[in-house]
């Protein structure tokens, strides 16, 4: 086998996009390996030149043949970028191969708008159905997508709008690198209605501000249901519980069917919505200060229909005065107000009632446990650690979200006397 197989990337533009050290490998080499396509961009040549497809066994099979003929194989952009190197590093080994890159047609499509893709969600839709892309589409900041004949830039805006994902700029990169380069911006109306050639790179940048559309799925859980079912604020996006914690909690808060919850720093209301749905024949109080946020809880109430939800605009401990006492009380929040909160609330909780406190700071989850402990409430301490799968090309990467602390506090014996 040949010792060393040299991988060059190209570009849309062909030789005239190539260093002179990437001509001459080719130039010298006595074999060509590549896609047809790929092929013609470098003919004529008096290399041999063998055409490969999608078969990648048929392709080890043909570069074992190779001997130590000088070969050349031809990779579309860079090929360490979710490219061809990657199985023959495992197919053939390192050893036998050295890379020559080019910029990536996903990396000039991003130079072209202007936008970093450090972050963005990318993949192939020629390896990922459609469904599953725009799901992970509608939380994500940026998204770089290689489209297909089939799946075009006009059938995914299609399939956004379908879905009421409509908060992207739309940006459809063809022919990258070459003289006939074009890059056409829109909206996704826009975009839905043209058409583009087969070799295009579409970018989506979310609209400053914009929040989630909810899913929109008629498939409701008790509770534990998707964060994309629930409208969020942007760029406050990433406050709402996490599905995940949210379950923790509400299983630790131990909500009967006429319990009195309060949530106290509601947001868009995640939680005080499935806890209402527990407690479909008692009330569930829940109380958020920020006006956009309270708005966005009522929203989503009535999607969920829930009537036992009482929304309450206000700052704590303030707008508890009136309430009745509570079964279970959930505190969330970052801020340096939290173990103040803690204190004045678990004053009003009913004697066998539970408390739930989710911060994610360390010096937070201290003070949490003291004010407890003064209280007579035994804490307990959950830390929790998630990380959702998500799919990258043709593999599943793992994103973590930010650890958090939940504490949870059962009140056994009388209440103090309020100070």
């Amino acid at each position: 086998m040949n010792s060393r197989i040299q991988i060059i990337g190209i570009g849309d533009d062909g030789m005239d996009g190539l260093t002179p050290y990437s001509r001459d490998l080719i130039h010298s080499a006595e074999v060509i390996v590549g896609s047809r396509s790929l092929i013609e961009m470098v003919s004529p040549t008096e290399a041999e030149c063998i055409t490969i497809g999608h078969d990648l066994t048929e392709l080890s099979k043909t570069i074992s043949m190779l001997g130590d003929r000088p070969t050349v194989m031809l990779a579309s952009g860079d090929p360490l970028f979710y490219g061809i190197t990657r199985y023959l590093a495992d197919a053939i080994g390192k050893e036998h191969f050295e890379i020559v890159p080019h910029v990536s047609s996903m990396q000039l499509a991003f130079a072209r708008v202007k936008e970093s893709w450090d972050d963005a969600y990318l993949t192939n839709l020629a390896t990922q159905p459609l469904d599953r892309v725009v799901e992970n589409i509608r939380t994500a900041e940026r998204v770089g997508l290689f489209t297909t004949d089939e799946i075009s830039p006009s059938v995914v805006a299609e399939s956004l709008l379908d879905r009421r994902i409509d908060y992207f700029t739309a940006y459809v990169c063809e022919n990258l690198g070459t003289p006939d380069e074009v890059v056409t911006q829109g909206d996704l109306q826009s975009i839905r209605d043209q058409k583009f050639g087969s070799m295009n790179v579409m970018v989506l940048v979310r609209r400053s501000g914009s929040a989630d559309r909810p899913s929109g799925s008629k498939q409701r859980r008790l509770f534990g249901n998707p964060d994309d079912l629930f409208i969020q604020c942007r760029p406050k996006r990433g406050l709402i519980t996490p599905s995940e914690v949210r379950c923790i909690a509400l299983a630790e808060m131990q909500i009967h069917r006429d319990s009195t919850v309060w949530d106290v720093g509601a947001g868009s209301g995640s939680l005080a919505i499935e806890a209402a749905s527990l407690a479909s024949e008692g009330k569930v109080f829940a109380i958020e200060m920020d006006a956009e946020d309270y708005g966005m809880m009522i929203e989503n109430a009535k999607m969920f229909d829930v009537p036992t939800l009482v929304p309450i605009h206000g700052q704590a401990p303030d707008a508890w005065k009136e309430l009745p006492d509570a079964d279970a009380i959930f505190v969330g929040g970052s801020g340096r107000m939290v173990p103040d909160l803690v204190r004045k609330a678990v004053m009003r909780l009913k004697i066998d009632g539970r408390i739930v406190v989710n911060v994610s700071s360390p010096d937070n989850l201290v003070a949490v446990q003291a004010e407890l402990e003064k209280a007579d409430v035994q804490p307990e301490v959950r830390m929790i650690n998630i990380a959702r799968g998500q799919y990258q090309l043709d593999r599943v990467r793992f994103d973590a979200l930010n650890p958090t602390f939940l504490i949870v506090g059962h009140r056994l014996k009388t209440k103090p006397k309020s100070n």
